[in-house]
Formats: structure tokens, sequence, C-alpha cells
């Protein structure tokens, strides 16, 4: 009976990460997606990550635009065709190319690029759109 319970427990637990992946999976939405690599200029200063950060958790929870969000930092690369020079990647979501413009000239993302620009040395975008469904 022990172990037919603690089987019970394990497929519950086994099923339900499976839904919340699968639910996860559906917030993110392939319609629009802006991804931004930050390169910035002391990346080892603290105070300057904390500043970047502080302008940027601002920005994603003001946005009227943005759906969904992913801030990462780059793990240390394990094979040469990863690049890992960035400090922070950004990636948002829209609901559409018009979208992604409005947020473009949006005040919070104003707000954002006015307060934490002199922070960074280099910044690459890829937008794309989604191809196959």
């Amino acid at each position: 009976m022990k172990k037919l319970s603690i089987t019970l427990l394990l497929l519950f637990f086994a099923i339900k990460g499976f839904a919340q992946e699968t639910d996860a999976s559906r917030n993110f939405d392939p319609s629009f997606v802006h991804t931004v690599f930050f390169w910035l200029k002391n990346p080892d200063n603290t105070a300057d990550r904390a500043n970047f950060e502080s302008a940027l958790a601002t920005l994603l929870s003001k946005s009227k635009f943005a759906k969904t969000n992913f801030v990462g930092v780059p793990p240390k690369a394990t094979r040469d065709v990863v690049d890992d020079s960035f400090t922070y990647q950004l990636t948002l979501t829209f609901d559409s190319a018009q979208a992604q413009e409005g947020y473009q000239t949006e005040p919070a993302h104003l707000k954002f690029i006015e307060d934490a620009s002199a922070l960074w040395q280099k910044v690459v975008v890829y937008d794309a759109q989604g191809a196959v469904q």
C-alpha cells in the first residue's frame, strides 16, 4: 500500500509538472519576438548592474505593449558557436509588429532608455515573427 501511495504521488507530480510546462508554453506568444542583447560599459560594477536591473524592472512593470518577457545573463559558453560576451539579454513578445512599434515610443520604454543608456556600450536587437506553427 505504501509503494502504491508513493507511486501515485510521484505520478501526480509528474503530471502536474507537465501541465505547468504546457501552460507556460501557451503563455509565450510567437507572433512577434523582440530580443535585445546589452553589453554594459562596466559589467563587473555591482552598482551599474543594480541600476540597469532597476530600470529594466520598471520598464517591464509599466510597458503596456509587452506580453511576456524573459531577462537572462549568459552562462559560461562550452561550445565555440555560443556567444557569451553580452551582459544581459531581454526577450519580449508582442501581439504584432504594430504593437512592437507602439512599444518603441511608449513612455516606459523611453524612460528605460533615458535611465539606462549611459550604462551600456553596445546594444544588438533581433526581431522575429513566427514562421512555423
